[in-house]
């Protein structure tokens, strides 16, 4: 048979496709949440230094999914069965854990393994198989214990990239399941928060939704930036509660946390008379002008005048008319002396004892 009858007769590559009326007629069951307006159902990546807390923080998802209590100490979240890989702990340190955030007891709907005794993914595979039907969590921590090495001749990006998409499409074959892994930040900063992630890009492509913590080590403030296929895009500021180990958002709601870290990066590193200023812009999303702002203040118009072109030029507020100003944003909006330094260079980072402790088989992970 020639080439040609042979190609004729092949499956057709477009078999799978579908039209624009087909899809604009289908009714598709809506987004499931872990956390609500936070992390959605698929793969997210939760990207943190380390010993900043991040185990803490997935740790107080865990109980708060299987209690069908408050995630960060005030949005409700779905109970749902939880398996949680702490592949860095033991149970000892789990329960002190635990008990240090005041839990006296848990349901059975939790699960924890701190080894794995055959290939993650299978692992994984096998809790989703019995509570398909639950909307499941699982979280993993750390993706560094799992991460396989690169196959010869496979680039590295390629190489994240297996693993994040392998993960993300398991849990995609579980509508209403969520698998969030805990991974480290590299060890120069990123201008771009999406680019924090330890590793190249291949790791965060990957993934539905990327959360990247930060928090000075010696302050208990931190913020949670979030960006996801499927939840709106937002920076928020949670505190670290090192007597209880939990995290909380610093307000009632999604919304005050995203105005509370605006506030908090906006007047980071500054005088009184800076932050006052600031703080006087943010009251006013609108805008306000520069001689209502100095009215307010109690301050000459030079002086007025002044602040505002210095937060200006910082990026700590926005000028959007003559004479005429409003909060940023966005954090990221704020320039910093750390940003305007960063060469965005990628690397990547193998830690080969966790791997070959958590590899099962040549090729398996």
């Amino acid at each position: 048979m020639s080439d040609f009858m042979e190609t004729a007769t092949a499956p057709d590559p477009l078999d799978g496709a579908f039209t624009g009326s087909w899809l604009m007629a289908q009714n598709f069951p809506p987004t499931r949440y872990v956390v609500d307006g936070l992390i959605p159902e698929g793969f997210s990546l939760l990207v943190a230094a380390p010993k900043i807390g991040k185990s803490w923080m997935v740790l107080g998802l865990a109980v708060a999914t299987a209690t069908g209590g408050d995630a960060f100490g005030t949005i409700p979240v779905r109970q749902a069965p939880v398996l949680y890989l702490a592949l860095e702990d033991g149970p000892k340190r789990l329960q002190r854990r635990l008990r240090n955030m005041g839990v006296a007891d848990l349901p059975g709907n939790i699960t924890f393994l701190t080894t794995l005794d055959g290939p993650v993914l299978s692992t994984i595979g096998s809790f989703l198989d019995r509570h398909a039907e639950d909307g499941p969590l699982v979280i993993l921590d750390t993706l560094g214990k799992v991460m396989p090495p690169a196959r010869m001749g496979q680039s590295a990006y390629h190489a994240d990239y297996s693993v994040s998409g392998g993960l993300r499409d398991l849990v995609g074959a579980y509508p209403g399941a969520a698998l969030m892994a805990v991974h480290h930040t590299r060890k120069q900063g990123a201008e771009d928060f999406t680019q924090a992630t330890s590793g190249t890009q291949g790791l965060t492509g990957g993934a539905d939704t990327i959360l990247v913590l930060t928090r000075n080590r010696h302050d208990a403030g931190g913020t949670l930036q979030v960006t996801s296929r499927d939840a709106a895009e937002g920076e928020y500021a949670v505190t670290f509660h090192s007597d209880t180990g939990t995290w909380s958002l610093d307000g009632t709601s999604l919304m005050e946390a995203a105005e509370e870290a605006r506030q908090r990066e906006a007047t980071k590193n500054v005088g009184d008379p800076m932050a006052e200023l600031v703080a006087k812009v943010s009251q006013y999303p609108e805008g306000t002008k520069a001689g209502d702002l100095a009215v307010m203040l109690g301050w000459d118009a030079d002086k007025c005048g002044r602040y505002l072109r210095r937060a200006a030029d910082a990026g700590r507020i926005a000028k959007i008319g003559r004479g005429l100003y409003t909060p940023v944003r966005s954090v990221r909006s704020v320039r910093s002396e750390e940003a305007d330094t960063l060469d965005g260079s990628d690397f990547r980072e193998t830690d080969t004892t966790d791997t070959a402790d958590s590899l099962s088989g040549e090729g398996e992970w």
